[in-house]
């Protein structure tokens, strides 16, 4: 039996939640959402790792969630007056316009737009730890495509382009300055750069039986999601694989955020409304800004999913059903999603350690029953 609570009204989550354990091959999961600005389920079972049962603080690496962290922070310096998402990166970050990169935006990168979706240099897994070598690569890097007339997923050069302009503008890394800005003060439980004392509540990740393999390394989707095998995708526990407490532990935007689900689910609440007495962290015209279409359709690799981005998240779609025209969020490889929503004020995260792979339809069971609770 599930461990938290459900407010009068909400029930229908914790029943599908219930019978995501049913239905499907879960080993250990958690539900979080906000109603309001209030926290109306928290909802947790199953087993962090063999012979540790799932805990409320139990966090989970969730993946590309990351993006929507990252993509929250950009959204907030835009508001605040501090970064001009249609100008060119380059009046930020001078030494990134090199190799015919003077026109790309930062809303080209949050549409995945902007041409640079994998790097040609092979960069080592300390090498990525340690950022800067990282930033060298990218400002030597060519766009594959004019920036702006295509797109295709930008996994993890997403989170270093996105992040290096933080920095310039803030002083401070991504995630450390997403801790400043949001997860501190709220106290949510969501790192991009895990803190050394959480690595005891972190799940184990475990593959479901069947998860199709990868492709070949040397496909550009592979070269996209492994920064070119540097990262191991889908490995678990070979070094330097997605249960490695180095990985959890480094700033890696794009992909390497871990966090609970009431920590996900907080940071869309307080985008959307503010949490319990403070103030809503994306006005009304950000957060219009931000659900706005830039990319869909058939990417540069030829493929189409169903997936709908605006600037930074993904978008109501049939590939990732939400609750309208204004919830916007983030998925992760693992299954987790999380969204928020101005127009029902409404926010909500769902993660897991066992990961099914394409399709997985655990967060999207929980919310169709959301949306019966809903005016």
């Amino acid at each position: 039996m599930s461990s938290g609570w459900v407010d009068e009204g909400f029930g229908a989550v914790a029943d599908a939640f219930a019978e995501n354990f049913s239905l499907f091959p879960e080993l250990g999961a958690a539900v979080s959402v906000y109603a309001g600005g209030r926290q109306v389920v928290e909802l947790w079972d199953g087993d962090a790792a063999p012979g540790r049962p799932w805990k409320r603080e139990t966090v989970v690496p969730v993946f590309s969630c990351a993006k929507g962290l990252v993509s929250v922070v950009v959204h907030l310096l835009a508001q605040e007056g501090r970064l001009d998402l249609d100008a060119p990166i380059g009046a930020y970050w001078p030494e990134f316009v090199a190799a015919g990169k003077d026109a790309i935006t930062c809303r080209m990168m949050l549409g995945h737009r902007a041409g640079i979706p994998v790097l040609d240099k092979t960069l080592t897994f300390d090498e990525i730890a340690a950022w800067t070598p990282v930033i060298a690569a990218v400002e030597e890097q060519k766009p594959l495509w004019e920036p702006g007339t295509a797109y295709e997923y930008h996994g993890h050069v997403f989170g270093f382009v996105l992040g290096e302009v933080v920095r310039r503008i803030t002083g401070q890394l991504p995630g450390a300055y997403f801790r400043t800005v949001i997860g501190d003060p709220l106290g949510l439980r969501a790192w991009i750069g895990l803190a050394a004392a959480e690595v005891s509540t972190v799940a184990r990740l475990e593959e479901a039986e069947g998860r199709p393999p990868g492709l070949d390394p040397e496909h550009l989707l592979m070269r996209i999601v492994t920064m070119n095998g540097a990262l191991e995708f889908p490995g678990l526990d070979v070094p330097h694989g997605w249960n490695d407490p180095d990985l959890h532990a480094m700033e890696l935007p794009g992909a390497g955020a871990v966090a609970s689900a009431s920590g996900l689910a907080g940071v869309y609440a307080a985008a959307v409304t503010g949490i319990d007495d403070s103030p809503r962290l994306l006005t009304p015209d950000t957060v219009g800004d931000a659900v706005r279409e830039v990319s869909s359709g058939a990417g540069f690799l030829g493929f189409d999913a169903g997936a709908r981005w605006g600037s930074g998240f993904l978008l109501d779609s049939p590939f990732r059903p939400t609750l309208g025209p204004r919830s916007f969020g983030n998925d992760g490889a693992g299954g987790q999603f999380a969204f928020g929503d101005d127009e029902y004020g409404v926010a909500f995260a769902y993660t897991a350690n066992r990961m099914l792979g394409h399709g997985d339809p655990r967060a999207a069971h929980l919310i169709t029953a959301l949306r019966t609770c809903l005016p």
